[in-house]
């Protein structure tokens, strides 16, 4: 649907993507993750055609670059500044800009009924936008992407910002959308958002593209293994591994503590003695070291390979 090939741009001396080469397939919601300053703003500019790249192409669904007006027509862009007249109603607003894309008469009232039904503000048409919560006019910004229902939908930080409520409308008619057969390209920066929505995820960083794949196989790749941490006497021990559940047998055999562990079935409970019903029960009995306080597991997740890819230094 998407297509960016050896993608470069920079802005005087500073390159701001280097050498991008991107698939967006039909029908996915793909998710572009990256600090602050990483590109991927740039790349939504290329990719509707409002930033020429230095080097590369941008196609869409075989027709040719963005910057042909009959070839932008396919694309739907929430930008991450809101694209929104505050003095004018939201059925103001959308009738503005259906009407940029050849909407008129019923046909437009009926679009605009949809979307807002679509964003949950059918109730609050009327009102100009300039008395909207930050989350509503989000909501309405996604309405105006969607007036000419697009086969491509370009989302920059979508939910920024935004209440529990609204930000659960907006992931909600993502789904509904990619279900459509919508294709849909999000940055975000709230990686639970990208594990919940995206079929495949490139990470992006100095302008370039660090890993690309599902969350499952980023995680399988730069993950790591999870992470168990034991509390005996106040203290903390912490051990990466594989497999968690062998590591906490082992800590609470060494304590010689009563201990009941719960799990499938398997190598593991096998390996520590657990019966065939998952449970094991050991007697309490004087240990060599002390008591075990508490376990807890941390597993790794999609936030664990950004920052592993990333860094932890601050972005500003």
């Amino acid at each position: 649907m998407l297509t960016l090939t050896n993608i470069r741009k920079s802005f005087g001396s500073t390159v701001a993507v280097d050498d991008v080469t991107l698939a967006i397939r039909p029908g996915e919601v793909f998710g572009l993750l990256g600090p602050n300053g990483a590109g991927k703003s740039t790349i939504i500019g290329m990719a509707t055609g409002l930033i020429t790249p230095d080097a590369g192409t941008v196609t869409i669904q075989g027709l040719g670059s963005p910057t042909d007006p009959k070839v932008r027509m396919k694309i739907g862009v929430a930008p991450q500044s809101l694209a929104l007249y505050m003095e004018l109603s939201a059925n103001e607003n959308l009738a503005f800009f259906g009407k940029l894309y050849g909407l008129y008469g019923k046909a437009l009232s009926a679009r605009i009924a949809e979307v807002l039904d679509q964003v949950g503000l059918a109730q609050r048409a009327d009102d100009r936008v300039k008395a909207y919560s930050g989350g509503m006019q989000r909501r309405l910004n996604l309405a105006v992407a969607l007036m000419h229902d697009p086969a491509l939908l370009l989302m920059d930080e979508p939910t920024a910002g935004v209440d529990p409520q609204s930000r659960n409308n907006i992931l909600e008619l993502v789904k509904t959308l990619a279900q459509r057969g919508r294709t849909i390209v999000y940055t975000t920066h709230y990686m639970e958002e990208a594990a919940r929505l995206c079929d495949r995820v490139a990470i992006i960083d100095k302008g370039c593209v660090l890993a690309l794949g599902t969350v499952p196989q980023l995680i399988a790749a730069h993950g790591g293994g999870s992470v168990v941490t034991v509390t005996r006497g106040g203290i903390d021990e912490e051990i990466r591994t594989d497999d968690p559940l062998r590591e906490i047998a082992r800590f609470l055999e060494e304590s010689k503590q009563p201990v009941e562990i719960k799990q499938p079935v398997g190598a593991v409970a096998s390996s520590r003695g657990i019966g065939e019903d998952g449970v094991s029960k050991r007697d309490e009995a004087s240990g060599v070291r002390g008591p075990v306080d508490g376990v807890r597991i941390d597993r790794p997740d999609l936030e664990v390979v950004f920052l592993h890819l990333t860094g932890r230094r601050l972005r500003d």
